[in-house]
């Protein structure tokens, strides 16, 4: 028979098996920690390696196809080369749902590029009817044209400077004088100048690439130090229309902000690697009741900070609205400056965007959270762009809004509220929740004006041209080419969006700048101005 164990044998059981329990405890408390961790990390491995290898773009629910080096076989796989002819084939027709059509041929070419004519003749031994041997006559032709290019030109322009003086005695010398340049005693022309600019900041093509095509077509050996000492001392001469085209961006009821990063090699007191920003400041229209032209303006700065945009904003007018991302250092100049603070939707909708694209694709279901906020936000949008169809009036607008978003906003809200708390605040959805939790009031701001917009995409699309451009020359030399750079992008950008052609527009500017003296004078060389004179 067994022996029962004594008192203290027992508690000494109970307490070895207390310690095991405490111990199995915390145990599983680690394991609980390490598995989250793990998958924290495994969540941001699987993000590095959509940002690295995946499609960029945020189109649910389709497959983006590689087109960079398969675009021709991508594009041309199922469509024929195109016709001689500017019109229909004879028999070609195409079935539609209710009749047959015949097919519409290529576009015509523009009538106003240059035409050479090329006759074709029949040989004199053809040129005679095989009935009666009479010599045939001419009754008109059959054209069909082409697309031809010519590389570019390159020719040196000689100046002659006519030199007089008075046979009868050795006083009374005159020269002939040369216009004002832009770059005194410079190398380049206007126009050699206006090309190198917008290939580099309109076409991303760097200097080094640049100065190979000038050595291919004109046989120059050109130094890239010389080039790019040209576009600084360009950069650096309009900077008076810059400070003119801020004035009327401070006084323009709605202001688009983001910042971008930039490298600049040669920066007293800083590694070559330190970070830098470009500032992007920019309008849809400008003046006071903003219906003015357009503006996009970049500004170079080493620094991040809450003081750098303060005074980028410094004289903006109160009471303006300022669409921004959630960059803390905004809510500083919207307070500063008593400016209506807008938050940006599509901000906070990419971060949801990430948190689906974390889940596995059998797990992307409509009981996710990610997914539910997505889908509401996709209602929003829904909304401002069947709006934008109807063409709505500022007034109209807001009673749309008020009517259909605002539910929306109350059921995102309710949704944020019901799970900020139960996932993980580093996770990819605890980050998106907690992002549009702090930026709430600023997100559903947005209704509550008809001349109010939902996100900064007009902002960032202004960026993506410098964004573009940095993948091909890198990095900034000095302090001097990064301010020159937020220059000339600012001119180029803001060309763009009051439809005036770069390339021209610098050709003439910088022909009538050396003349300018006055306020009005630079005012009148500022794009939407020059621009509506030149066409």
């Amino acid at each position: 028979m067994q022996q029962m164990p004594s008192a203290e044998e027992f508690q000494a059981l109970q307490k070895a098996l207390a310690e095991a329990a405490r111990r199995n405890e915390a145990l599983a408390g680690e394991l609980r920690v390490v598995r989250t961790e793990r998958d924290l990390l495994q969540e941001q491995l699987n993000r590095f390696k959509r940002q690295l290898f995946a499609a960029k773009s945020e189109v649910r629910g389709t497959e983006q196809k590689d087109l960079f080096f398969n675009e021709a076989e991508e594009l041309g796989a199922g469509a024929a080369p195109a016709a001689e002819e500017g019109c229909a084939q004879d028999g070609d027709s195409v079935d539609v749902p209710a009749h047959k059509r015949a097919k519409r041929g290529r576009k015509p070419l523009d009538p106003a590029l240059p035409r050479e004519v090329v006759r074709h003749e029949l040989p004199e031994s053809e040129r005679v009817c095989p009935h009666d041997g009479a010599a045939l006559q001419e009754i008109g032709v059959e054209a069909s044209e082409q697309l031809d290019i010519i590389p570019q030109q390159v020719r040196v322009i000689r100046h002659e400077r006519v030199k007089y003086a008075c046979p009868c005695c050795d006083g009374g010398l005159r020269l002939a004088p040369k216009p004002a340049q832009v770059i005194p005693k410079g190398l380049f022309t206007e126009g050699l100048l206006s090309w190198v600019i917008t290939s580099k900041y309109l076409d991303g093509l760097p200097l080094y690439r640049q100065a190979a095509l000038l050595g291919r077509f004109g046989g120059t050996d050109m130094s890239r130090n010389t080039m790019a000492a040209g576009v600084v001392r360009v950069g650096q001469a309009v900077q008076p229309l810059i400070n003119l085209m801020r004035d009327r961006l401070l006084e323009a009821p709605l202001i688009y902000g983001d910042e971008t990063e930039i490298q600049v090699l040669k920066e007293p007191g800083r590694k070559a690697q330190t970070k830098s920003y470009m500032w992007v400041q920019m309008t849809e229209g400008s003046g006071a009741d903003g219906t003015g032209p357009p503006i996009r303006l970049f500004a170079y700065s080493p620094s991040r900070s809450a003081q750098t945009a303060l005074d980028l904003y410094a004289g903006v007018h109160a009471g303006s609205v300022l669409m921004s991302d959630g960059y803390d250092p905004y809510d500083n100049v919207a307070a500063a400056n008593k400016l209506v603070h807008l938050a940006c939707w599509a901000h906070c909708r990419r971060r949801f965007h990430e948190a689906v694209q974390a889940l596995a694709k059998d797990k992307r279901g409509p009981d996710q959270v990610a997914v539910q906020s997505m889908d509401l936000i996709g209602r929003l949008y829904h909304v401002e762009s069947v709006a934008r169809k109807d063409e709505l009036s500022t007034s109209a607008l807001k009673q749309r809004r008020q009517q259909q978003s605002v539910p929306i906003l109350d059921e995102i809200e309710r949704l944020l509220l019901a799970k900020l708390h139960t996932v993980m605040p580093k996770s990819l959805l605890g980050k998106a929740l907690h992002y549009a939790h702090g930026q709430w009031a600023k997100l559903k701001r947005y209704v509550d004006d008809g001349n109010y917009v939902i996100d900064n995409n007009v902002c960032e699309n202004a960026i993506r041209p410098f964004v573009v451009g940095r993948r091909a020359w890198l990095f900034s030399d000095t302090v001097a080419g990064a301010n020159a750079s937020a220059n000339l992008y600012s001119l180029l950008q803001t060309c763009i969006a009051n439809g005036i052609d770069g390339y021209w527009y610098l050709r003439r500017l910088l022909t009538e700048l050396p003349k300018a003296k006055t306020v009005d004078d630079y005012e009148a060389l500022l794009p939407w101005n020059l621009g509506a004179v030149a066409s």
